[in-house]
């Protein structure tokens, strides 16, 4: 088993019932704007629905990020067809995107797909290999595959050829398009793509720089993978905080962290 799939444990953010996903997916959503991660109505965010094998939450179209609500969020089948009859349109190709991924991995509980414009243009480059030039792009170095452009993403027949290049990791460049990152929850996701968002900012502005490179030793860096620690339910305490700040209909966005009790003897 992969150290992508080790990572995806159940937390204290995993949700458990149909509101607590709509809630954490919203919230998502509001985080993604608070970052910058925008483009109209044009990316998307997917959770699975608990309890279920074959249904996920996916924004509305037409509804932006800054705006989501537990509401806004649609909910379909795998392969794209509304759950419990009409309800408003979602994106096309999110759909064939969001369903074809959560198909092929059933521990993914949330995908992630942002075009920003550091995605975007390092998506358009020849060589998408992250470098190991800091301790952040580390947990992407020989971890993060590539799928090929297609054009829009229209056409379900993609979607085992999404499936296929994203294997088992957490990251996928998608070509001449953006990226895309999966997690075990909404909050997990978010916090990968934070990372490769990152890295993918600092390798640019490294390369831009023109001046030579210094990239982490062979031994440290993989030193450092498998000592990378796993912040994504503290990282989003913050996030949720920020968000519930923001807008107190996502108060409860926010589950404080509990010391564990020790079972009874």
């Amino acid at each position: 088993m992969s150290a992508a799939i080790d990572n995806m444990k159940p937390s204290r953010y995993t949700p458990t019932n149909e509101a607590e996903a709509r809630l954490q997916l919203a919230a998502c959503y509001r985080a993604c704007a608070m970052e910058g991660w925008t483009d109209l109505s044009s990316t998307h965010i997917s959770a699975r629905v608990p309890g279920t094998d074959d249904q996920y939450l996916i924004n509305e179209l037409g509804v932006h990020f800054h705006e989501m609500r537990p509401d806004s969020l649609v909910k379909v089948y795998l392969d794209g067809s509304p759950v419990g009859g009409a309800q408003p349109p979602a994106n096309p190709a999110g759909l064939t995107i969001h369903g074809a991924i959560l198909q092929g991995r059933p521990e993914v509980g949330s995908v992630l797909h942002t075009h920003t414009v550091a995605g975007m243009a390092f998506s358009a480059l020849k060589d998408v290999e992250i470098k190991p030039l800091t301790q952040h792009s580390v947990r992407f170095y020989n971890r993060c595959p590539a799928h090929e452009y297609e054009g829009i993403a229209l056409d379900v027949d993609e979607g085992p050829r999404l499936q296929k290049d994203l294997g088992p990791y957490e990251m996928l460049i998608l070509r001449n398009h953006g990226l895309l990152t999966v997690g075990v929850n909404p909050g997990h996701a978010f916090n990968v793509m934070y990372y490769l968002e990152k890295s993918i900012q600092v390798q640019l502005a490294a390369e831009q720089s023109g001046a030579a490179q210094n990239p982490i030793g062979a031994e440290s860096t993989a030193q450092l993978f498998e000592t990378y620690p796993n912040f994504y339910e503290r990282d989003w305490d913050g996030v949720a905080r920020s968000v519930a700040l923001a807008d107190a209909a996502f108060e409860e966005a926010y589950i404080p962290w509990s010391e564990p009790t020790e079972a009874a003897a």
